[in-house]
Order: structure tokens, then C-alpha cells, then sequence
């Protein structure tokens, strides 16, 4: 859209072509781009996804991906009183009301700004905005942030060790001092583990059936594995563009809202109970699926050209086990009502702790995290 967008308003200068993958899948495969949207200048990849509009514009003129946004005067700072590793709505929120208390913040992003609603195509649920679309929401938040904080996007976190009372963060552009970390690294997709996975994905797995799910519309068979809200919302959305639909689940039930199990049963949506995925399969893009009855045991292939997965998410806790934070048996790192974790000076907020995942919930825990931080780099209760 972007691209168009300019394509249109600069005509003398730029000119911009959307491939539609599925139907030109010589291009898709030449490119990778089995999951959207990619954006190439010339034929250097500048964004895997969606970007705001002032990255796209600057990736445009410098033809590479944008790595970071500094605002002026700060180019060579290295100190800072938080570190907030993470750019999600958690982490924009605590680099947001950190500067507002007085704290200077720094924000690192190994992906892009937003985490997962930059691939959600509408938030409803959000106080105040009504429908807007992520990628909409994100830039707002973004943007708000950056009159205060740095943010360094496509700069992630390598190492953080205690040093002097505080802080030593490595990134990919130094080593930064901190007084107080705000871990709001988010979770991610769960995968499954099976054989041919990583190979192929975005080359027909997806973890996101409404970022890509209308490249297989019209017809083609594709494979939906799990068996909670998640799965069963992707299968219906698939099932809505025409896809030939079929749910693999695990056990003999759904554990999704009685709501959409009544709507898959009404679509007559073919379910295999019992059943796990064992190995994905094809040259170049997925053509087969292996599945085995759990009960059984008998394998069976499916022919498929795709496969999204959708069974639940697993923390981003590198960083937490890296400084041996108290965690969960899932992994999430665990906190107080104050966003403090085990460790003094240490906060963690947004999906990383479990609980809800809700944009809302999110910078809630993010304006808590910033402001107890506030307040324990004036008075250290643990020295109490």
C-alpha cells in the first residue's frame, strides 16, 4: 500500500509493482515470499512486514531496512537510567512514561516495533479507537513514543550482566549502562516440531492464516493444526475465502469458546480428532502433510499446499534466563502487582508474564513497570 501510495504521488521517480504470489509462483519461490507482504527495493529486501510510513519512506532512499530511530542529541549516549528490551505496546508504553517521570529510556527491537499487532488486521477491542487496524495503532503508539524515547529497531539484546549497581546491556551497536530493565520481549507462535517445518515456512506454514491465508483461497486444501480459539478462528476465516479446510487436533475435544465450535460444526468443517502432525513435506512449497492417529498410531499423508499452525505461544525469555529470573513452568517470567520480578531493578510487562495477552493489558503493565521503576531508583526498598 505504501509502496502504491508513492508510486502514485512521486510517478517521475517511483515506480512500484504488487506481485500476487500465489499466481506467480516463480517470483514467490525466486523470493521466498510465501508469507506477506515482503517489499524490495530493487532486489534488496528492506521490510519482512508491515512498516509505519516514515521507516518505508527512509528505507526507500537509503535502499536497506531501517535499523533504528535516534532522536537528535542522542547519538551518543551509552547511559541511560532503563533499558527496555522489547518494542511491543508493553515496551513503548514504559520507554513512554519512563521519560515522563524523568528517567531517560532507550528501547531495543530485534524485529519491528509493534510485535503482534503489526499482524493483526483489526483491533475492536482497544479503548477509544474503536475498529482501527494494527499496523494504524502501532504507528500511533510508535510515534507518541518517539517524541520522548529512542527507539533502535533490528538492534536486539546479546547479553545483560550486573555491573556497579546496575546494568550492562550488549547490543549489536555496543554496550549500554542501565540503572533498571524492562524485559517486554513478548511470546511467540508455538511450533510444532515437526519434520519439514522450519524448511518450509513461508513457503505454505504460516503461524498467521489472516496474513496469509488469502493466498490459499479459491480451492487449494490446507491444514489447520490446534484446537483453541485461535485455531478454530483461522479455520473459519480460511473456510470464508473458499479454502478446503481440515482441522488436525490432538485431543478428542476443543477447548475453544462453545461459539466457535458451534460455527465449525455448522460449516461441517472436516476434523481429525486424535491426530498429530509428523512431518510437512514438498520441493519447494508444501505438498504433503504426515499425520498419525494417537490412538493407533497409523500414519496417513495428506495432500495440502499449506499448513497453519495455530496452538498457543511460548515466551521470549532468553533474556530472563540469561540473568536467572523466577519464571513459571511455562517459561513466563513471574511478577508482582508492582512488575517486579525476582531480581532488584529488573521489570518485566506485556506478554512475557502470562496471564491475559491483550494490547490493553500490555501497556497497563507497561506504565506499571516504568513507574515502580521510578520509584525503586529513589528509594531501593530492597535495602530497607
Amino acid at each position: 500500500m505504501l509502496a502504491t501510495s508513492t508510486a502514485i504521488e512521486k510517478k517521475d521517480l517511483v515506480s512500484a509493482e504488487v506481485i500476487e504470489i500465489y499466481e506467480n509462483k516463480d517470483l514467490a519461490e525466486k523470493y521466498a515470499a510465501m508469507a506477506v507482504p515482503k517489499t524490495f527495493v530493487g532486489e534488496t529486501l528492506v521490510s519482512s512486514g508491515l512498516q509505519p510510513e516514515d521507516f518505508f519512506v527512509e528505507s526507500l532512499i537509503e535502499e536497506k531496512a531501517v535499523e533504528y530511530v535516534m532522536p537528535e542529541g542522542r547519538e551518543e549516549l551509552k547511559d541511560y537510567d532503563i533499558v527496555v528490551i522489547g518494542g511491543g505496546p508493553a515496551g513503548l508504553t514504559a520507554a513512554l512514561y519512563a521519560e515522563r517521570s524523568g528517567l531517560k529510556s532507550i528501547i531495543f527491537e530485534k524485529a519491528n516495533v509493534g510485535g503482534q499487532i503489526t499482524i493483526t488486521p483489526v483491533v475492536e477491542n482497544y479503548p477509544g479507537v474503536g475498529s482501527m487496524a494494527g499496523k494504524t495503532l502501532v504507528e500511533l503508539m510508535a510515534n507518541q513514543t518517539m517524541e520522548y524515547s529512542s527507539i533502535l529497531q533490528g538492534v536486539g539484546v546479546a547479553d545483560v550482566k550486573k555491573k556497579d549497581g546496575g546494568f550492562e546491556i550488549s547490543t549489536g551497536r555496543g554496550i549500554y549502562n542501565a540503572k533498571a530493565i524492562v524485559i517486554a520481549t513478548g511470546a511467540g507462535s508455538k511450533k510444532l516440531n515437526a519434520a519439514g517445518e522450519d524448511k518450509l515456512a513461508g513457503r505454505g506454514v504460516s503461524y498467521c492464516a489472516t496474513c496469509d491465508g488469502y493466498l490459499f483461497k479459491d480451492g487449494k486444501s490446507v491444514i489447520v493444526v490446534g484446537g483453541g480459539n485461535s485455531a478454530l478462528t483461522d479455520a473459519l476465516y480460511l473456510d470464508s475465502l473458499g479454502s478446503h479446510v481440515t482441522i488436525v487436533h490432538r485431543r478428542d475435544a476443543f477447548r475453544a469458546e462453545e461459539r466457535l465450535q458451534q460455527s465449525v460444526f455448522q460449516r461441517n468443517i472436516p476434523i481429525l480428532w486424535n491426530t498429530v502432525v509428523k512431518e510437512v513435506s514438498g520441493d519447494k512449497v508444501v505438498e504433503k502433510v504426515m499425520v498419525e492417529d494417537t490412538k493407533t498410531q497409523q500414519t496417513n499423508a495428506i495432500k495440502a499446499e499449506a499448513v497453519f499452525i495455530a496452538i498457543g505461544y511460548e515466551p521470549y525469555n532468553e533474556i530472563a534466563t540469561k540473568l536467572g529470573l523466577n519464571m513459571d513452568e511455562e517459561g513466563y517470567i513471574k511478577v508482582d502487582d508492582k512488575m517486579r520480578t525476582s531480581m532488584p531493578l529488573v521489570y518485566a510487562a506485556g506478554d512475557i508474564t502470562g496471564g491475559v495477552k491483550q494490547i490493553v493489558t500490555a501497556v497497563s503493565q507497561g506504565a506499571v513497570a516504568a513507574l515502580t521503576a521510578f520509584e525503586d531508583i529513589a528509594n531501593p526498598y530492597w535495602k530497607k
